[in-house]
């Protein structure tokens, strides 16, 4: 229906759920876009070295991501995934996590385990992270690194700082690309640090070969009820006069916080 109404409206390019220019071959399942938008980000994806993917939770930024990094690694395209976010807490207090270092950062990486295991089976999963062609790692362990002929995905990267967003970004190597993906709207840093998402979308948005995908509401197609939420949030904040897009929360008019 979402597909019919961009169609009829002329919002959008000429497509349907079955359309095989944008399906997307896991293997586990084949994927199409339900939304131009998704449609213009699997483009993004497959054609630049570099894209960003902005926008509300639900709509399909790293899940999609993977599915392109997946079948690239399938048709030889590359020769691993590697795949990150930063360690942030959101909004909670943790405390010293028990067991080794994979233990303690594994459940901040869960997200990308449930995508992968949901578009391949669960033991080839193991086996490719085993070999290295599938790696999952947090943010502060891409210092140093130059990743060559590698799909690389940063989710949650609006949780980055300036500084990790600089350092991430020039990790690319020879034949490698990369998707950027957060949502601006649910940065959890510590208040007045400015995210490494939003500071990037500013300082990159006329340089040539980046692409920039920016989802709205009418794209989320996670739940109906997801998208009503995120409605009503933006709604409230716009009524409220609360347009910090870094986050950071604002009180009303000329009233220092």
């Amino acid at each position: 229906i979402r597909m019919a109404e961009a169609n009829t409206t002329g919002r959008g390019p000429k497509l349907s759920v079955a359309s095989d220019e944008f399906m997307l071959k896991t293997p586990r399942r084949s994927l199409t876009p339900r939304s131009p938008k998704q449609a213009e980000y699997i483009e993004n994806l497959r054609t630049s070295e570099l894209t960003f993917g902005l926008g509300p939770a639900g709509t399909g930024k790293t899940f999609l991501a993977v599915a392109v990094a997946i079948e690239a690694l399938m048709d030889g395209s590359v020769q691993r995934i590697i795949l990150s976010r930063p360690a942030v807490e959101a909004g909670e207090r943790l405390g010293f996590l028990p067991g080794d270092m994979r233990d303690k950062i594994d459940p901040y990486l869960r997200p990308l385990y449930d995508a992968l295991n949901y578009m391949m089976p669960g033991d080839q999963v193991i086996r490719l992270q085993e070999s290295g062609e599938i790696e999952i790692a947090p943010v502060a362990f891409m210092r140093g690194r130059t990743l060559t002929n590698a799909w690389i995905i940063v989710d949650e990267a609006q949780n980055t700082t300036t500084v990790q967003m600089k350092m991430l970004l020039t990790r690319l190597g020879e034949g490698s690309r990369m998707a950027i993906n957060g949502d601006l709207s649910q940065i959890d840093l510590p208040r007045g640090t400015r995210s490494g998402l939003a500071n990037a979308a500013d300082v990159l948005r006329h340089e040539k070969g980046i692409k920039f995908t920016r989802f709205g509401e009418k794209d989320i197609v996670r739940h109906d009820l997801v998208a009503r939420i995120v409605h009503a949030y933006d709604s409230f904040d716009k009524a409220h006069n609360i347009r910090n897009r870094d986050g950071a929360e604002e009180g009303p008019p000329n009233q220092e916080v």
